[in-house]
């Protein structure tokens, strides 16, 4: 149970870190050359960030299933994907540094899934040599569509 409102409060602490970590990155180019002021690029990024938030899942469809191996994915497996993603992004918005927050999230959970099978990097999904990957022309979707 404890882990579980852990787990909850990382999440909560990882969106909340996103939201000021990615919008910085995305609004910079139109606030610096003045297309907009800061008031208006912050609620264009806003707003864009829902509508994509609402729009689709084809992000959260390949880390739930193109990603790793489900088999080693646990709540605390999840715990430690956020620590390093909030890790990451705290450090590079404290060096300036323009990262993504989604691909901090990957690399987390890459890191943390390949920790819980034991360094067994057949266990990522992307690093498995043949089947159906997005790489071969199947787009990110193949596995779920089949």
């Amino acid at each position: 149970m404890i882990s579980i409102l852990l787990l909850l409060l990382l999440a909560l602490a990882f969106v909340y870190i996103n939201g000021f970590h990615d919008t910085s990155n995305s609004i910079a180019t139109v606030v610096a050359t003045r297309a907009l002021g800061p008031r208006q690029a912050i609620v264009l990024a806003t707003v864009t960030n829902l509508a994509g938030a609402l729009v689709g899942t084809a992000v959260a469809a390949t880390i739930a299933f193109d990603l790793v191996d489900v088999r080693f994915i646990t709540v605390h497996t999840i715990i430690a994907a956020l620590l390093g993603a909030i890790a990451w992004d705290l450090l590079t918005w404290w060096w300036g540094l323009p990262t993504s927050s989604s691909h901090a999230l990957v690399g987390g959970l890459c890191g943390a899934a390949l920790a819980s099978a034991h360094n067994a990097w057949s266990e990522i999904i992307w690093a498995a040599p043949g089947g159906a990957h997005w790489w071969q022309g199947h787009g990110v979707l193949y596995k779920v569509a089949i």
